[in-house]
């Protein structure tokens, strides 16, 4: 219903702000395919390099399983701001890397996010990395790091981070 509803909103309006809630609530159903055309008709005039609209439309084609489209658009939004930061962002621009096979850069981006990303995803991932490209010392390294790090965590981001905990004590 609610996304009915800003369906109609964006068609009546014709609003930038209306038009991409309705993108941000099709890729929350899963629709991503659809939420990547609306981004992509968002994207021009003004808008034609508004951050927030191209980080939406990189995370759409990601989803949408078009990594190598995901990282164009990450890196035309680095090309277009680079003082722009977003650890999310980051973080999709590190996945979009090792998918679209480069593992290499993927490996550095995700040591550089593992200094900072404030959950445990970021390093899980970097450690799945390691192991596949056959450093498993320094895969477990980074996890028993999180884990003392998290351990001194309050109870409320342990329990945020579980899956990853999870994830990271059998590594």
């Amino acid at each position: 219903r609610e996304l009915r509803e800003a369906e109609r909103v964006a068609r009546v309006s014709g609003d930038v702000a209306s038009r991409q809630r309705y993108a941000e609530l099709l890729a929350r159903q899963g629709r991503h395919g659809e939420a990547v055309e609306v981004y992509r008709s968002l994207l021009t005039g003004l808008y034609e390099a508004d951050p927030g609209l191209m980080l939406g439309l990189a995370q759409a084609q990601f989803e949408a399983g078009d990594a190598a489209a995901a990282r164009a658009t990450l890196e035309a939004l680095i090309a277009a701001h680079p003082q722009f930061n977003s650890v999310e962002g980051h973080l999709l621009y590190a996945r979009a890397v090792e998918a679209s096979g480069d593992a290499a850069k993927a490996l550095e981006e995700f040591r550089v996010l593992a200094g900072y990303y404030p959950g445990g995803e970021a390093v899980v991932r970097y450690a799945r990395l390691l192991r596949q490209q056959g450093q498993p010392d320094e895969a477990r390294r980074v996890l028993r790091e999180l884990l003392e790090r998290m351990s001194l965590a309050p109870p409320h981001v342990r329990k945020a981070q579980q899956e990853w905990l999870a994830e990271a004590q059998r590594g």
